[in-house]
């Protein structure tokens, strides 16, 4: 299938600035989408529920204008990412605020999105669910998705242990719609990379931490700048499922980062997203996620400037290869 249609001519880079809880807001979405990149932000970042409409408004509103004052640049449309758990009581609610402002993207994560699915497909909206396996492509797909984000190892927060060589090419076998690539995207080369395996799509979120516009604390942003790929811990101790977070700001939160228990399974089931905030469970806001694409990660700089930066880099790596 390749881009969606709602995406040809309106990318500078193949794309997306992944939805960070915390991280991602709009001056981060907007900057992303003015760059000519996709930018996402979780529904859950807006607090409270209500504020998700002012939100979207907003991104919608400055893209806009922006899109009317530069006619020949590309304009990326934005996404909101949407937990579809029964830990997310807020969800009914968010996708009545999505589909009332006809939102272009709609990102989903842990459960097979039936009925977003079909709220979404009703006003021409696109759907891209994240797996972290072939079983869980095959549910997605069984609903109808527009794209599936093959969530791989390495990849920053809720991330798989497969490598993208055999992922993508399993999702591929059966799916003709687009696939995202995520894990380890750090590098305009990066974006090549993963065309070649397959995907339509990359999809960077770590890199994006360590930018001006970014919801993050300065310490975070530098212990992005300052940590390694040796220095990123895959635990499922702080939520319930494996993910990865800097070694770091696990060690700051007063835990031994070398030797981690498990966690419990049933603690996402028993969390409720919606009312996670500043004294629920440390994962997200004490405990920062990273992926393992850190290392590429030298210095904090605004997101428009990041993506002409990756944009550069990803024709040097097409030149270098001798790619049309």
């Amino acid at each position: 299938m390749g881009l969606p249609a709602a995406l040809e001519g309106r990318l500078r880079l193949p794309m997306i600035g992944a939805p960070m809880f915390i991280v991602s807001r709009p001056a981060l979405v907007i900057a992303q989408c003015k760059a000519g990149i996709v930018g996402a932000f979780p529904a859950l970042n807006a607090r409270p529920q209500a504020l998700l409409d002012d939100w979207i408004v907003e991104i919608t509103e400055a893209l806009g204008e922006y899109s009317a004052a530069h006619p020949d640049e590309p304009v990326a449309p934005f996404a909101v990412n949407q937990i579809v758990h029964q830990s997310n009581s807020r969800l009914y609610a968010d996708m009545e605020t999505c589909v009332k402002r006809e939102v272009p993207i709609i990102i989903t994560s842990l459960r097979p999105p039936d009925d977003v699915v079909k709220a979404v497909h009703d006003y021409g909206g696109l759907v891209f669910h994240d797996v972290i396996s072939l079983r869980h492509a095959r549910k997605a797909m069984a609903q109808g998705v527009d794209g599936i984000i093959a969530v791989c190892a390495g990849a920053g927060g809720h991330a798989g242990t497969l490598s993208p060589f055999a992922l993508v090419k399993e999702i591929r076998r059966e799916f003709d719609g687009t696939i995202i690539l995520s894990g380890c995207m750090s590098h305009g080369g990066d974006v090549l990379a993963a065309l070649s395996m397959g995907a339509d799509l990359a999809y960077f979120g770590t890199r994006f931490i360590a930018t001006d516009e970014a919801h993050a604390l300065p310490e975070y942003k530098n212990m992005i700048v300052d940590s390694a790929a040796a220095d990123i811990v895959y635990s499922s101790l702080f939520s319930g499922v494996h993910g990865n977070y800097l070694k770091g700001s696990v060690a700051n939160a007063g835990y031994d980062a070398d030797n981690l228990a498990d966690g419990d399974k049933n603690k996402l089931s028993a969390m409720d997203f919606s009312k996670r905030d500043k004294n629920e469970a440390k994962a997200w806001r004490d405990i920062w996620s990273a992926g393992q694409g850190v290392g590429s990660v030298a210095e904090v700089m605004p997101a428009g400037e990041l993506v002409m930066r990756l944009q550069q880099e990803y024709e040097a790596a097409r030149a270098h290869l001798g790619v049309a």
